[in-house]
């Protein structure tokens, strides 16, 4: 992403009111950072994942799936990212979150789906922000390699390949899906 132009750093309050202007933007440290809108095969890969998580969801009623929700992840200067797809347990939906503006903190699970310009850092430091920032758990999807990118806090990043299952642990449990059936067409 590239920063936009801003002559002073933008709080997560005045980044909610910016004009919107049909580019997929986040606020990082205080500046605004534009990218083009995702090619089919990311919207793809993120809807089928969603797909996933939500029949799991309806089944277990753990929590709400959201889709590129922002979230807050730091103040002074702030950042509010939006990760491709996003679940926040149910305790914390139904806590003191103002669903009306951006949430504070990480949402307990966030899904990112690489686009072919993204880095393994670039999206490895993404990961790192969302669990300093409180998540619980962080999937980075790499359609061109068929893999899954798994980070949880105090562990270093697993990479699940087409033979592995990916899990929910201890935020969606008993939720497992076979990374192959992922990435199928």
């Amino acid at each position: 992403m590239e920063p936009a132009s801003t002559s002073r750093l933008l709080t997560a309050e005045d980044y909610f009111y910016e004009p919107d202007d049909d580019l997929r933007c986040e606020l990082v440290a205080g500046e605004v950072l534009r990218e083009p809108q995702p090619g089919p095969e990311h919207e793809w890969l993120s809807r089928k994942v969603a797909y996933y998580l939500q029949r799991f969801l309806n089944e277990h009623r753990l929590g709400r799936l959201l889709g590129a929700a922002g979230y807050i992840l730091e103040r002074d200067p702030d950042t509010v990212r939006g990760p491709d797809e996003s679940f926040v347990s149910e305790e914390r939906w139904a806590g003191k979150l103002d669903k009306r503006k951006y949430f504070e903190g990480a949402p307990d699970l966030a899904v990112e789906v690489a686009s072919p310009d993204d880095s393994r850092r670039k999206l490895a430091e993404k990961a790192r922000s969302y669990l300093a920032a409180g998540a619980r758990l962080v999937w980075v999807f790499w359609p061109k390699r068929r893999t899954v990118d798994v980070y949880r806090p105090g562990s270093p990043p697993v990479t699940l390949t087409a033979s592995d299952t990916l899990d929910g642990g201890d935020v969606l449990p008993g939720f497992t899906l076979p990374v192959a059936r992922i990435f199928e067409d």
